[in-house]
């Protein structure tokens, strides 16, 4: 059990040593190599066979599969649509052969819904992917399990309760303001929205989620986050990996850039160690709170950890969000006349406030149709922990059930008119199945932090579009990249127009 807050304070804070930099050297010679977990997870894999007397038939699969590598270099190579033909070509319970993996790609509302919350018990993570997140975000909230993440997430909640939430909305809005006035200043020039919405985001999870001041190095630190998460996702794709430990050419830069985000994080951690844990924000909480049976509180490790996943989860799931609203607004500009009309009628030209959050349902409405077209953590993916039935299939123990909200998004036997972009969808939130609409997870894992990002998307749309109209460069690629995230390949040019 977490001691409170309260309970705690009566008990005097430990000494506790602050480091020059958080050593990870010890926490990485404890864990396998990469290379050696998956390789050992495949031959398991490859060696495991259902009972040859399970009364459930295995499910349909879709055409186009190679020898040896079945669908993998199509789900590789051109994945998003890859997996949307795959479901219209044989349903929503889809067996693919991705090489030595046996998975299922489901794409009912029902199943998702008992895959992550009605029978979560019968699922775990994946041991591949949980090693290549935790190489970044170590046994952070993202990637730990049973009692220890439940420990963890008890212990971060009440950073995410709305009234904390609502304390924060006037340095979202502050931030927002900063960065129209440096859109004003450029006049009629071209730039990246996708790399300023990074830089903002960036800004005010430091700010809020981690009290600290906003970094100097924020465009490097976006890059080294940018680059890890695309290494990441090139892993995922591996079927074998070199050791971590082999002097690569990728292994050096990997490096390189996780040591920019470790920095950063080290000294966050170190210079509040020093200035006292007495603040609002999740890392204060994190410092102060204690077991209650040991009085043990998170050593520098843990919090790293915790840390790292804040700056990874934190801020570039909602850059992409608002990256591809700005988009849709600029490829449908009645959808962004009615934004500005509520903007004006509500706002009047001021800043928003968090008050002004209910009282933008337009607004919020285009951020929640454009998740449905572009959810930022578009994949999800599950392995039964032994032979099971789902959806009237045989799930084999050890196979993948890859879960992805980019196609239950899609799917025409939910969605009318699917890949259009009517924000109407979401005028009455009741009617809308959880597990049909799910850009946050759902069940158990539902994303912590989903009522921070719905406010801070509101809120720097609102801030930015009464000031400005943004217009997509003509010929610059706007394309979705399926990385860890779903960000736009080649960034969103666009010009800012005042309006």
């Amino acid at each position: 059990m977490i001691r409170t807050e309260a309970r705690a304070a009566a008990r005097p804070p430990k000494e506790v040593p602050v480091p020059d930099r958080i050593d990870l050297e010890a926490r990485t010679k404890k864990l396998r190599p990469l290379w050696f977990t998956s390789a050992k997870d495949m031959v398991q894999e490859m060696l495991h066979r259902p009972e040859a007397t399970s009364p459930f038939p295995r499910a349909p699969t879709p055409s186009g599969a190679e020898p040896v590598l079945g669908h993998l270099r199509a789900g590789v190579t051109d994945t998003l649509a890859s997996f949307l033909r795959w479901r219209a070509e044989v349903g929503d319970v889809a067996r693919l052969n991705m090489g030595t993996v046996d998975a299922h790609l489901i794409a009912d509302p029902q199943l998702v819904r008992e895959i992550l919350k009605d029978r979560h018990r019968e699922f775990c993570k994946p041991i591949q992917g949980r090693t290549n997140m935790s190489r970044v975000v170590g046994n952070g909230l993202l990637v730990s399990e049973g009692d220890f993440w439940l420990r963890q997430r008890r212990i971060a909640q009440p950073a995410f309760h709305k009234r904390r939430i609502a304390g924060f909305g006037a340095r979202m809005s502050d931030a927002a303001v900063d960065l129209g006035d440096e859109w004003a200043r450029r006049g009629s020039e071209p730039f990246d929205v996708a790399h300023d919405m990074m830089k903002v985001t960036l800004r005010i999870v430091q700010e809020t989620l981690l009290g600290a001041e906003p970094s100097d190095d924020a465009d490097r630190i976006g890059e080294s986050v940018s680059y890890v998460i695309g290494a990441i996702n090139s892993r995922f794709r591996q079927l074998i990996t070199p050791p971590e430990t082999w002097p690569t050419r990728a292994n050096r830069r990997f490096n390189e850039h996780l040591g920019v985000l470790d920095d950063a994080v080290g000294s966050i951690i170190a210079k509040r160690r020093r200035d006292g844990a007495d603040g609002d924000d999740l890392l204060s909480m994190l410092l102060r709170t204690e077991d209650e049976e040991t009085g043990e509180r998170m050593d520098d490790r843990q919090l790293r950890d915790e840390v790292m996943t804040i700056f990874l989860a934190g801020h570039e799931t909602t850059a992409n969000a608002l990256s591809w609203t700005f988009y849709l607004l600029g490829k449908h500009p009645e959808v962004a006349r009615r934004v500005r009309a509520e903007l004006a009628e509500v706002l009047a030209g001021r800043a928003p406030t968090a008050a002004d959050y209910r009282a933008l349902p337009y607004t919020k409405m285009v951020f929640q149709e454009a998740m449905r077209l572009y959810p930022p953590a578009w994949i999800m993916a599950r392995a039964p922990r032994r032979d099971l039935e789902l959806g009237g299939y045989l799930m084999p123990a050890g196979s993948r059930l890859f879960i992805s909200p980019w196609v239950v998004h899609r799917n025409p036997n939910v969605w009318p008119d699917p890949e259009g972009f009517d924000p109407e969808r979401f005028r009455d939130p009741k009617s809308i199945d959880p597990f049909a609409y799910f850009p946050f997870g759902g069940g158990r894992r539902f994303c912590i932090g989903q009522g921070f990002a719905m406010m801070e998307g509101v809120l720097i749309l609102a801030t930015l579009c009464q000031r400005f109209r943004l217009e997509l460069v003509p010929g610059h690629p706007v394309e979705p990249e399926a990385l860890v995230t779903l960000r736009p390949k080649h960034g969103v040019e666009v010009i800012a127009r005042p309006v």
